[in-house]
């Protein structure tokens, strides 16, 4: 589990598409700039409206030394055994580990326009099933017999089998109790969307030990030159506001109502927790904004809670990977541990 290993499990994420024809080098880029500023991989989203995951996930490979692509995994995108065989053949030509980002799918439009329409929580037990299968196939210990309510599969065998030490974490986003659930099952580290301090657990941030957070940080030397940048980054706006509203309509996330539910500083005005960016649909997670030490102690709060993986919100300049790998430094170096924040899955 994150919590039982020195330092921090800290991740990236890989920017969406933007220029046509120039998105393998801006996903080489960002995994580059991650990797030596000391991240041990980065988030690859999957959805109805991004490229496919798998070939973003060879692209940071490609790139990197000893660097893992978080690849969001969907059931409803592709077969398990088309899953294990992605990974295996990953192993066999690069020799390196990947980790699993199980997510059991939200936004019911995209869910329908595939033709689907399982509930909430019968979708966090294929879910369930599904990383189970692909568990199993990469297992190696032979041809592979499976019952399911969703899957099934007879003495179907695996190959090129892949090492143990390369099997992928498991790592599932969802703070409903279906995907608490689901996550127990599988032994996965449950990754949520922090709720505002103090609507948690037994304190801030009290129900997140041995889990992971996914948020933003901008963090400069003094709060007036943070809060500077960003506004300039995420300003607010009727349009954004109207767009996240819509977008809270269309999901049946447990995640997307609470926070959609939250006030801009719920924290007060003295506290870096920040929902703009979230409330103007401008990302999907909270930010952390302030000076250092003010974002390294509040960071400091999700390790005493017994956070240690974070998922970072995508970086908006190449400078933001150092940056922010030295708050989590500093963080940690407050707390008493060796400032060193790259732990790879």
């Amino acid at each position: 589990m994150a919590d039982e290993a020195p330092g921090l499990r800290l991740f990236a994420t890989i920017p969406p598409p933007a220029q046509p024809g120039r998105y393998r080098e801006a996903v080489r880029r960002a995994a580059r700039c991650a990797e030596a500023a000391g991240f041990g991989g980065a988030l690859v989203y999957s959805d109805n409206n991004t490229v496919d995951p798998w070939a973003v996930a060879q692209e940071v490979l490609a790139a990197t030394e000893d660097f893992a692509p978080l690849v969001a995994l969907q059931p409803l995108y592709a077969h398990p055994y088309t899953v294990a065989k992605t990974i295996a053949t990953f192993g066999a030509v690069y020799g390196r580990r990947i980790a699993l980002n199980l997510v059991a799918g939200g936004a019911v439009g995209d869910l329908a326009a595939l033709g689907d329409d399982t509930a909430h929580d019968d979708r966090y037990a294929r879910l369930t099933e599904y990383a189970q299968l692909v568990r199993r196939l990469l297992a190696g210990a032979g041809p592979v017999t499976f019952e399911g309510t969703w899957y099934r599969v007879r003495t179907l065998p695996m190959f090129p089998p892949l090492p143990a030490h390369l099997a992928p974490e498991l790592y599932i986003s969802g703070s409903s109790e279906a995907g608490l659930r689901a996550g127990r099952t599988l032994g996965a580290v449950p990754v949520r969307y922090p709720e505002p301090p103090g609507t948690s657990g037994d304190g801030p941030h009290g129900d997140l030990r041995g889990g992971g957070v996914r948020l933003g940080v901008i963090a400069r030397d003094s709060d007036r030159e943070a809060w500077a940048l960003a506004y300039e980054r995420f300003p607010a706006s009727r349009a954004g506001r109207l767009a996240q509203r819509l977008a809270r309509s269309v999901s049946d996330s447990h995640w997307v109502e609470r926070l959609s539910a939250a006030e801009e500083f719920p924290g007060g005005p003295d506290s870096p927790y920040w929902m703009g960016p979230f409330l103007h649909h401008a990302t999907y997670c909270p930010y952390l904004v302030g000076s250092h030490e003010k974002v390294e102690r509040e960071i400091m709060r999700y390790i005493d809670a017994g956070c240690r993986t974070f998922i970072m919100d995508t970086a908006r300049a190449e400078d933001d990977y150092a940056a922010t790998a030295a708050v989590f430094d500093g963080a940690l170096k407050r707390h008493g541990e060796p400032g060193t924040t790259r732990v790879a899955p």
